[in-house]
């Protein structure tokens, strides 16, 4: 079981990333300051935190030093997100953190970096947000569902529908770029309402993509990631 302590900031920007966040081997802990990453950390012994390089009552270079200089604490993986001004690269040489990332925080480099920090396989196809309408069928019964975002092999999607791990379903939809994209599907994950008023996500994993959609999808991702 991987653990993460990460400041609330920082997740915030990660909320899309559902997938990477809610992995049954990771287990995630969110942190208002340094300070409290570091009671935590002697707690949990994480092996990866991701903070800010200033926080109440405790800056990031005292944080690393304290867990660094510790045989019980150092062994973990240190994250540091920063101002990109030229007093802020000079207190960065003083952290002994894994990495840095300068701001504005970019989530696709802070995922890369926690990727290879926590030696977990990146997705093999990059995604990227989506909100857009989605006709889906599930065994004979329509309903309407909503995307959060899209790759060339899934999307992640909510819906008042009912569904079930492995369902089969079709789904259908238009791309911003007016492209029609008809697929068949299967629910390969779920991640359950938390109130009785929200709905529950499913990420869904494309069956048989022809080449001519996976081409439209293909595209349409790439623009997004340039954009």
């Amino acid at each position: 079981m991987k653990r993460i302590i990460i400041a609330e900031n920082i997740k915030a920007v990660l909320e899309k990333e559902r997938f990477f966040l809610d992995r049954s081997d990771m287990k995630t802990f969110t942190v208002s300051s340094n300070e409290q990453a570091l009671a935590l950390h002697r707690v949990e012994k994480a092996d990866l935190i991701v903070v800010n390089l200033d926080s109440p009552e405790m800056r990031a270079e005292r944080l690393c030093s304290l867990i660094r200089d510790s045989n019980e604490l150092c062994k973990v993986s240190i994250i540091v997100l920063s101002p990109d001004t030229e007093a802020d690269v000079i207190r960065r040489s003083h952290c002994r953190a894994n990495a840095f990332i300068a701001g504005p925080l970019d989530r696709t480099i802070l995922l890369r970096e926690m990727h290879q920090l926590l030696w977990i396989a990146p997705r093999k196809s990059l995604r990227v947000p989506l909100s857009i309408q989605i006709n889906i069928v599930s065994k004979g019964v329509p309903s309407i569902a909503y995307s959060e975002n899209i790759s060339v092999s899934g999307m992640l999607l909510y819906s008042e529908a009912f569904l079930l791990k492995g369902d089969a379903i079709i789904c259908s939809f238009f791309l911003p770029d007016a492209v029609h994209i008809k697929a068949n599907a299967k629910i390969v994950r779920i991640l359950e309402k938390e109130t009785e008023h929200d709905t529950n996500y499913y990420g869904i994993k494309f069956i048989d993509l022809s080449t001519h959609y996976r081409s439209a999808i293909a595209t349409f991702v790439e623009k997004r990631m340039q954009a």
